[in-house]
């Protein structure tokens, strides 16, 4: 397996530009293009399921990319709906954005929902969602029962108006 590295050339802010992510692929994803980005402005990459299955209306199925990832350590993975599935039949993914640990080396699969009023057929080689590598802060938590004040304050839910 490749090393994984990391490409500062184009970098801004101290972000890495380009990040490899080893890769194993079942035998049930074999042939399938391995993920990658469709256009030079894409962020997220696409996800192939790697076996046909229907998802009947109103519910959903956890469809499996027959892919595996190493993500470094810093970094997840955020599995997105694809926009054209949402808009032309309904289907996203339920538990959008679904996340994948670093540490997690498992079969990536998807939970996809079919919104719509009639079954919906995936075939093996399909794009089912996009997957979007991103850095991620460690956050550690300390009681303070004296927040600092913001002008929102706790206004929640639709508390600016429609």
């Amino acid at each position: 397996m490749e090393a994984i590295g990391l490409d500062m050339g184009n970098a801004t802010a101290n972000k890495p530009s380009n990040i490899l992510i080893p890769i194993r692929v079942d035998p049930s994803a074999e042939g399938l293009p391995l993920p990658k980005t469709m256009t030079t402005g894409s962020v997220g990459v696409d996800l192939y399921a790697s076996a046909s299955e229907r998802i009947p209306a109103k519910q959903w199925r956890k469809v499996s990319t027959g892919i595996a990832i190493a993500i470094p350590n810093g970094f997840e993975g955020q599995v997105r709906p694809r926009s054209g599935l949402a808009i032309q039949y309904g289907i996203t993914v339920l538990n959008a954005p679904g996340t994948i640990d670093s540490d997690y080396r498992g079969l990536i699969d998807v939970i996809l929902i079919n919104h719509g009023s009639i079954d919906f057929q995936i075939e093996r080689g399909d794009r089912i969602a996009q997957l979007v590598i991103a850095p991620v802060a460690r956050a550690s938590f300390v009681r303070d029962p004296d927040l600092e004040e913001t002008e929102r304050s706790n206004g929640g839910f639709g508390h600016t108006g429609r």
